[in-house]
């Protein structure tokens, strides 16, 4: 099958990364990661919404621009490629989850108009390998702790995931901040005891996870592509022996091999987010191979830009260590590289 972007969705390509360009320069949005306790822009983010990026993949009576997820996956290969802090991918996926259980349109609408944050709750202490007993629900409550928990401390409300469901928790939250290799990212261990609202059964997530793997691998896309971007004008201009140090074979060999890797991505990550839009019965299957090659391909060619660069490499002032730390965090979340293979197996009827 033969993908390319349609005229309207090349149009969303280049305007978004115009947008993002002006709105976050990479000056300002290390400035946010470095200093900024919330992790975000708040100024960013309500333009983002004026926008309509917050309500991309939203249908339009809930405020959306009623797109599908190729359009979200454009968005977010543009917020990968510039490196982009807050919870733009986070927030994407709770108003994906609220879309899919239904009647949520108020509380779309306030994500969609930037009025309110939501993400999700997931990682409960069994995940973390606690002897504390999971997150449980019961006579309108929950109660327990959540990990990893996305900016958990800037969010109006949170969507908890329980054994017999999935469960809208308003603020406010008592989270303590959990170290993270990204400063552009913030995850949080989050306290519960909460009154909640059940809005659907553990079913929804199996679509979540379609969406998330897709959605992750997006942004992994534009994080490897930009670093590669760089490295390329690099070695074009680092000179050694008389010459631009691109001139070597070896060093050719390399960046032929991480652009095999950046556009055997793309193809991957546009085929799981058509599978999702077109309700194909191997959108999971395609889905958790995207996730799955992008998690690798990324922490490859972040690595070889590094090198690439030599000694300034490894400095701070280089802004390319801010993309290795991105890459590895979404290699990491919204199923790790293990995991994806995993779903893919299975998805593929076949098991390790």
């Amino acid at each position: 099958m033969r993908f390319d972007l349609s005229e309207d969705q090349q149009l969303l390509r280049d305007s978004t990364r115009e947008f993002v360009a002006a709105t976050l320069p990479f000056e300002k949005s290390r400035r946010v990661m470095e200093h900024e306790p919330a992790g975000f822009d708040a100024d960013a983010w309500q333009r983002f919404a004026e926008m309509g990026y917050l309500g991309i993949h939203l249908p339009a009576e809930a405020g959306g621009q009623g797109l599908g997820v190729v359009e979200l996956a454009i968005v977010l290969e543009e917020m990968g490629r510039a490196c982009v802090p807050g919870p733009y991918l986070d927030v994407a996926l709770a108003a994906a989850l609220l879309d899919a259980a239904g009647g949520q349109q108020e509380l779309l609408s306030a994500i969609a108009a930037g009025a309110k944050i939501v993400t999700i709750a997931r990682e409960d202490s069994a995940y973390a390998g606690t002897a504390k007993a999971a997150v449980e629900a019961s006579g309108g409550r929950v109660r327990g702790t959540k990990y990893f928990v996305a900016f958990a401390a800037r969010a109006d409300e949170l969507l908890v995931t329980t054994a017999d469901g999935v469960h809208r928790v308003e603020s406010p939250f008592e989270t303590e901040p959990m170290p993270t290799l990204d400063v552009g990212q913030r995850f949080a261990r989050v306290a519960l005891d909460h009154r909640a609202e059940r809005i659907g059964d553990a079913s929804l997530l199996a679509r979540l996870d379609v969406v998330a793997a897709t959605a992750a691998a997006a942004t992994l896309l534009g994080v490897m592509s930009r670093a590669f971007e760089v490295t390329l004008d690099y070695v074009k201009t680092r000179r050694a022996f008389g010459k631009p140090i691109g001139a070597f074979q070896a060093l050719q060999h390399r960046l032929a091999d991480m652009l095999l890797k950046v556009e055997s991505t793309r193809s991957a990550v546009y085929r799981a987010a058509w599978c999702i839009d077109h309700a194909e019965a191997d959108a999971p299957l395609a889905a958790a191979s995207a996730k799955a090659y992008a998690g690798d391909a990324s922490r490859a060619i972040c690595g070889e830009s590094i090198q690439m660069h030599g000694g300034i490499g490894f400095t701070w002032e280089l802004d390319l260590h801010f993309f290795f730390k991105r890459a590895k965090t979404l290699e990491s979340h919204y199923g790790s590289t293990e995991a994806q293979l995993e779903r893919a197996l299975a998805a593929a009827g076949l098991s390790w």
